[in-house]
């Protein structure tokens, strides 16, 4: 039997992340998907490796739009500019892609060598960013996650809005930012 035309990869990887930015990742079932692309749930085996190999191939492509969002936001920029811009980039992806945002999360098992390679790609760029700091590999590290921690706590909150005071959430943010690069030099190896 072969796969139904017009039904590929791609083309199920775009629904499915539209399924869960709608309805966040546990609205993402076999059955809601092959709804959406009017199809038998069967026909997707043809395309992917059931719902584990469907999260997985979320994941890559939530781990690239992400990438290619920090990418252009802090493209030409360097220093706290880039850091900043880029801490802008990712709290509006997690804004953006709520569901594709949340499977991009959890690090990848030695077995999924294409999420392995974009999420290398993701930390290399935000290494990049940090570079002129001269923190060390391991300083640069800990920076990262130090990061991340930010972002995500922030991203986290604003999805679940934690925000409620009126006062504007994305000062909040680049001041957030601006204390973490005022004691960047503290995860400098001595």
């Amino acid at each position: 039997m072969s796969p139904r035309a017009g039904l590929g990869r791609g083309k199920i990887v775009t629904a499915a992340a539209q399924i869960a930015d709608e309805h966040g990742m546990e609205g993402v079932t076999l059955a809601a998907l092959a709804a959406k692309l009017g199809v038998r749930p069967p026909s997707l085996y043809n395309h992917i490796n059931g719902q584990a190999g469907l999260r997985t191939l979320l994941a890559v492509h939530g781990v690239k739009l992400l990438y290619e969002a920090l990418a252009s936001a802090s493209l030409g920029l360097s220093g706290n500019e880039a850091v900043l811009a880029m801490g802008k980039g990712y709290a509006e992806f997690a804004k953006q892609h709520p569901g594709l945002y949340e499977v991009t999360l959890q690090a990848p098992d030695e077995e999924h060598a294409e999420l392995i390679e974009e999420g290398e790609r993701l930390l290399n760029l935000i290494m990049a960013v940090l570079k002129p700091y001269q923190l060390g590999p391991d300083g640069e590290l800990h920076a990262v996650r130090g990061l991340r921690s930010i972002l995500h706590g922030f991203a986290s909150l604003e999805q679940k809005g934690g925000f409620g005071i009126p006062l504007d959430v994305s000062e909040s943010l680049s001041a957030t930012l601006s204390a973490f690069l005022a004691g960047i030099d503290r995860f400098r190896e001595h």
